[in-house]
């Protein structure tokens, strides 16, 4: 079992030199993204619950959501063209998911508000 352990890092570790790209920075930037998206995204939401512009939070939003991707592509090197469409479909399928998750948030009384019911 540890030599499939091994076997799998060597080629993980592979890839990432195949291509240009260091896994640890892609994961660190995919995992470090996290609070930072989510702060973000509600930032978002108060913003839209309060009527105020919500562009700059939904830049913030989305720049978090594909950060580590824009990594691999920037750093990328020699990648193939299959990659570029996983990535299309991961970006559009968490894209759906935020949005519903806004949509859900958006139908949630803000606290405080003198409007809830209770």
């Amino acid at each position: 079992m540890a030599e499939f352990f091994e076997m799998a890092k060597e080629w993980f570790f592979g890839l990432g030199e195949q291509y240009g790209v260091n896994p640890l920075i892609f994961g660190s930037i995919y995992v470090g993204a996290i609070p930072f998206f989510t702060l973000s995204l509600g930032w978002l939401v108060k913003n839209f619950k309060k009527g105020k512009s919500v562009v700059l939070p939904a830049i913030s939003t989305t720049f978090f959501f594909i950060s580590a991707y824009l990594y691999l592509i920037i750093a990328g090197k020699n990648v193939p063209i299959w990659v570029y469409g996983v990535i299309v479909l991961l970006v559009g399928a968490g894209a759906y998911s935020t949005i519903q998750k806004i949509r859900n948030k958006v139908d949630e009384p803000l606290l405080g508000d003198e409007n809830e019911q209770i």
